[in-house]
């Protein structure tokens, strides 16, 4: 592996780790960095792979109240039902994707432009929906109703389409269910542990003969990049959305999205 393979790997782990809980889509600005630095993987395993370094900082961040999650959860129905409640909004998206798998890799992961009009399609529904007036009933995460985190999880399934943005899906989905901006993004955060953690372990079984040493290694540097740049979104992200709320995100997406769909139109 070669010093630009290197470069490659951290610049797009670096890129994972901070995109992948803002509603941005990591998954369109990876493919889209890698199709202008004219990167491949093997499978395109890279991008779903390095997934894991995000899910690691999401557990080192919180790993004080999962442990006490986890160790509440024989004797209270409250741990029971939330957990609960994550594993129901999980489920959409665990049978979706295991059906739809070889179509979002071999067909939506290749089409850049979608990934364009997808950053701005989206990046126009979170400035519509940043600026409601909506009047949130749920201020925490752990009392979100079943059935409404179901609906999240049925709305995540978008995200299957790069450039919407898993992060991005389940906020809106949230807040229009009436949820504050705080509590859908960590609603977002907790969702995000088995869906990534499923999505990595599903592609590296269908994918783990196709590997060598060289995409493993490369994999490895984006891993760690994403994960030190995950723990520094997941860090700040909540506070930041409290005051500010996502409209930032929402031009930026607008941004990145014109900017590749007008680069695509001139050099392909």
């Amino acid at each position: 592996m070669d010093a630009w393979a290197i470069f490659e790997a951290a610049i797009l782990g670096l890129l994972e780790g901070l995109t992948e809980f803002l509603p941005v889509s990591s998954t369109g600005h990876l493919l889209l960095a890698g199709h202008f630095l004219g990167f491949e993987s093997t499978g395109r395993t890279f991008e779903v792979l390095i997934q894991l370094g995000a899910i690691l900082a999401i557990l080192s961040v919180y790993f004080g109240r999962l442990w006490k999650l986890i160790t509440d959860l024989p004797r209270d129905a409250g741990a029971r039902r939330f957990v609960g409640g994550i594993l129901l909004a999980f489920l959409p998206a665990a049978v979706i994707g295991a059906f739809a798998h070889s179509y979002i890799k071999q067909v939506l992961f290749e089409t850049p432009m979608l990934v364009c009009i997808m950053l701005i399609a989206g990046g126009f529904i979170l400035l519509w929906v940043d600026r409601l007036p909506l009047r949130p009933r749920y201020n925490d995460v752990t009392q979100y109703p079943l059935k409404m985190c179901f609906a999240i999880g049925a709305v995540q399934c978008l995200a299957m389409i790069p450039g919407v943005s898993r992060s991005g899906s389940t906020i809106v989905g949230a807040l229009l269910m009436g949820s504050d901006k705080r509590s859908a993004a960590e609603f977002s955060f907790f969702l995000a542990m088995p869906t990534m953690a499923g999505a990595f372990a599903y592609d590296l079984y269908k994918n783990h003969a196709l590997l060598s040493t060289n995409d493993m290694a490369q994999i490895g540097i984006g891993f760690a990049a994403a994960f030190i740049s995950g723990v520094i979104v997941v860090r700040y992200l909540l506070d930041y959305v409290s005051r500010h709320g996502f409209a930032v995100f929402a031009w930026w997406r607008l941004i990145v999205g014109s900017a590749g769909l007008a680069a695509l139109l001139v050099w392909g």
